[in-house]
């Protein structure tokens, strides 16, 4: 069974049969939507939904300035180059020569 990432839970037919209540009796809360008791969607408050798209903002802001800091770019062809020279596949060597 997966994991239920909230402390309230309602199945999809519940949801269908009476939304407006399930919103209510969530209040500021998360509820988890259940599909054969295993998580299929999660309702936030729309406050709640804007906090975390901020946070997510904030956070790649800092990982793209974080990466802007750690000293100059590489060139995308130069890292391909450079991982095509160390995991290629090893090529066989034949002499040319022919026994007869």
């Amino acid at each position: 069974m997966e994991q239920v990432l909230a402390s309230r839970s309602v199945s999809i037919t519940e949801l269908k049969r009476s939304p407006s209540a399930v919103l209510e009796q969530a209040g500021s809360e998360p509820v988890a939507v259940l599909n054969h008791n295993r998580p299929a969607a999660y309702l936030l408050p729309p406050h709640v939904y804007e906090a975390m798209l901020e946070r997510l903002n904030a956070d790649l802001r800092v990982a793209i300035q974080e990466g802007i800091d750690s000293g100059p770019a590489i060139a995308a062809e130069d890292v391909f180059a450079e991982l095509n020279a160390r995991y290629a596949e090893p090529t066989i060597k034949t002499s040319g020569k022919r026994s007869t």
